[in-house]
């Protein structure tokens, strides 16, 4: 696909980042976070389709917690390029919300679907797969989900099983593969079986596909959705019956709603330098580290301590470590997190129990 003229995106930005507590609260959350640098993952998100799609080709999907903060981030996006959901639907509401605002500037657009809060190192490879994608998913009117190339048997993520390679495929850099099938989250094991078999992809959770493709899928299996497309596009007044619709329709993810269910299913492995920064002991990989391992943002000394993980906002008191490993240590200007870094996937039990005043 050399035109891009007709490609949108849409980026869901609507997560909370627990895991990543005392720094994200509810009105600043994962993806409006500087975890690596000084530019945050919604904008590095935005700034890695530059070239590809403009900004005000570009919908960012929030709640009602999150918009104030979300455009204020996203200055140079339009604001009304940024909308808050009027209440929790999951992805496939919000997937259908957003070919509605398309669909009315162009209802054969191809769109672009993907999280706020990924990281990606290889920006430049990640369009190139995109652009591949899209001409794919029109040329065979199918659905395209992006893999990652797994680099160990993570049991946490969901994997997708790979077919063989079209034979009309244009892209030897990137072919595209039939979907066998979805398969949740392994144990251990079987995600070593995974592994070695070398036709499971981690699952990004990005999807491609013309607008046509995505209402007749709809359609198909979620009818209420395919009708919500279509008043959104015919709307006079497109922020009302978001408000008196979007509340009305099931709570489903795109994953149970279209992809176990869709008539076509197109996947491209991509091996971009992809991380879902999941927690702490995500971050801490592209962090400063000292001798002993400690990955650290912010100054720190240790002595006979190892494997800790430190970060520190600006003008936070210095840490100090002695004699301690496997820590996780986070100091915002309210608070102080002092965690095992074992224990780093149950800080959202303990944000749970925390005076609302520190949510």
């Amino acid at each position: 696909m050399s035109d891009t003229s007709s490609l949108y995106a849409l980026i869901l930005a609507g997560g909370s980042g627990t895991r990543f507590w005392p720094l994200s609260r509810n009105t600043r959350p994962k993806q409006l976070l500087a975890l690596f640098d000084e530019e945050t993952l919604i904008e590095k998100a935005v700034n890695r389709l530059e070239g590809l799609i403009p900004k005000e080709r570009i919908l960012v999907l929030t709640n009602e917690a999150q918009l104030e903060a979300t455009r204020e981030t996203l200055s140079d996006l339009p604001p009304e390029n940024i909308v808050a959901e009027p209440a929790r639907r999951d992805t496939a509401p919000a997937i259908a919300l957003a070919a509605g605002w398309i669909a009315a500037r162009d209802p054969k657009a191809t769109m672009i679907a993907l999280p706020a809060d990924q990281l990606v190192i290889r920006d430049d490879v990640f369009r190139e797969v995109l652009k591949t994608a899209a001409s794919a998913a029109n040329e065979h009117s199918a659905i395209v989900t992006l893999g990652i190339r797994p680099d160990w048997p993570c049991p946490s993520y969901g994997y997708i099983e790979r077919g063989e390679a079209l034979p009309d495929s244009n892209s030897e850099a990137h072919p595209v593969h039939e979907v066998i099938r979805f398969r949740e989250k392994p144990s251990e094991e079987v995600a070593k079986e995974y592994l070695a078999d070398g036709n499971f992809s981690w699952n990004a959770g990005i999807f491609i596909w013309s607008l046509p493709t995505l209402v007749g899928e709809f359609s198909r299996h979620c009818p209420a959705l395919a009708i919500f497309v279509n008043e959104l596009s015919q709307s006079a007044d497109f922020d009302a019956t978001v408000t008196e619709k979007f509340p009305q329709l099931e709570k489903i993810s795109i994953d149970y709603a279209l992809m176990e269910n869709a008539d076509r299913i197109l996947n491209i492995e991509a091996d971009v330098g992809w991380d879902d920064a999941g927690g702490w002991p995500s971050v801490a990989k592209y962090l400063e580290q000292d001798a002993n391992g400690n990955s650290h943002r912010g100054p720190l000394l240790s002595l006979d301590a190892s494997n800790n993980i430190v970060f520190s906002v600006p003008d936070a008191p210095h840490v100090a470590l002695l004699g301690v490993n496997d820590l996780i240590v986070v100091q915002t200007e309210d608070a102080l997190l002092v965690a095992n870094r074992n224990d780093a996937d149950q800080i959202k039990k303990l944000v749970d129990e925390l005076p609302a005043r520190f949510l």
